[in-house]
């Protein structure tokens, strides 16, 4: 064997090493958040594809804990956080000044500790960036450029991939070009499942064991982003089902720039890298639910063209979900009715329902494996049906929400 193909060799070893430790990460982080799975291996996929992820949701649905816990698995990283506000100066968030410095007639900043030197960031409430700090942050996110305060030469800044979390979206014009650098775009919501709200809630008295924490270094993580990642193949089919997509939206008149299109072929690469394949394939489609859409309201829609493209199952897993989700609705609209009149509902009506909805779901699941397709969409709207079951359960039903896990 030549020393060439050896050094092949060992790289092809290392990048399947390094794949299949972040699958273990995504597989522990899954387990370990309830309802998160897709949040994570979204996450994941910017992470690798060294493009920023925006968590939008309500307060406390773990989006800081999530985003603490995924980037405490790269060990060596530089890791920076910030909560901004409109007041937010752009000193803190880059580089104090050097008050030592200052003394001697120097006019310098502190870049230890400081967005200027991370290689991961996680930047909370992103949208109150105030208007002092909007430029600076544009440049850090998108050139990875800090321009220091005395005039001097731009500061190259290491970072791989920021994590960004709001309540809401951005309302003015001023935060547009800052929404449209977030690649990534994920809504987490309260717990659905009962019997998931019930283990949370147990948690807190009584401590769990300790889970799995598979880690990896910063050296191969960067090794990933930059060389292997960009290595995946791109196959003329997956660039006809890009443009075919495209035209898709268009026509409902959902448009994405250029530039993110063009970034979300990275973030298909990242996700077959992820799977431990050579080249994109359909199934890895999928990722881009995440990234065309501006407005939680387009997102169905975008989901919708986008799965009913690499799965011809997809139309009918999402005309269950839309059912699934119509029974909730009806359940949210019972509110103060009496239990007997819930209960008839429940057994008469959405039980039966959800039942069918169920058994052509995992017949669905069944086939889509048996066939290589790929089963993202099925597990979600499996987990969604499972999750509306379960509140029909204790809500309607008066089953203990202890008890739902082992009913449905």
């Amino acid at each position: 064997m030549t020393q060439t193909t050896t050094s092949r060799t060992g790289q092809t070893q290392a990048m399947t090493t390094t794949a299949a430790s972040l699958r273990a990460i995504t597989e522990e982080l899954s387990a370990q958040f309830y309802e998160r799975a897709s949040v994570v291996r979204a996450l994941m996929g910017a992470l690798l594809a060294g493009q920023h992820s925006l968590l939008l949701g309500p307060p406390g649905t773990a989006k800081s804990e999530l985003a603490r816990e995924l980037t405490s698995r790269i060990t060596d990283a530089r890791y920076w956080e910030v909560l901004l506000s409109k007041f937010t100066d752009p000193k803190r968030l880059f580089g104090p000044i050097d008050v030592a410095a200052l003394t001697r007639g120097e006019y310098t900043q502190v870049f230890d500790g400081r967005a200027t030197r991370a290689d991961i960031a996680f930047i909370d409430e992103i949208f109150k960036c105030s208007a002092g700090a909007l430029n600076e942050t544009l440049a850090f996110l998108n050139e990875r450029l800090y321009h220091p305060e005395n005039g001097g030469k731009p500061i190259i800044c290491p970072l791989i991939s920021a994590i960004t979390a709001s309540n809401e979206l951005g309302s003015g014009e001023e935060t547009t070009a800052l929404y449209d650098r977030l690649l990534v775009r994920v809504e987490v919501g309260y717990l659905a499942d009962p019997s998931h709200f019930a283990q949370l809630i147990r948690s807190a008295v009584v401590a769990g064991p300790v889970p799995a924490a598979t880690t990896v270094p910063l050296a191969d993580l960067r090794q990933a982003v930059e060389s292997e990642v960009p290595a995946i193949a791109v196959p003329d089919g997956i660039v006809d089902a890009i443009c075919q997509l495209r035209a898709a939206l268009r026509a409902q008149e959902l448009i994405s720039s250029d530039r993110r299109w063009k970034a979300s072929v990275r973030l298909l690469q990242a996700s077959a890298y992820l799977a431990g394949r050579p080249e994109i394939e359909e199934s890895d489609l999928a990722v881009l639910a995440n990234v065309l859409w501006d407005s939680p309201a387009e997102r169905p829609t975008v989901e919708r063209e986008v799965f009913q493209l690499i799965n011809p199952d997809a139309k009918e897993a999402l005309d269950l979900k839309e059912a699934i989700d119509e029974l909730e609705a009806q359940l949210d609209s019972k509110a103060g009715q009496s239990r007997e009149s819930l209960s008839e509902w429940g057994i008469k009506e959405a039980n039966k329902k959800l039942s069918r909805a169920g058994k052509r779901l995992v017949e669905m699941r069944q086939e889509a494996e048996s066939t290589g397709r790929s089963t993202i969409l099925l597990d979600e709207v499996i987990a969604r049906r499972r999750a509306v079951h379960a509140r029909i359960m204790v809500e309607a039903l008066g089953v203990d929400a202890s008890m739902v896990a082992s009913s449905i």
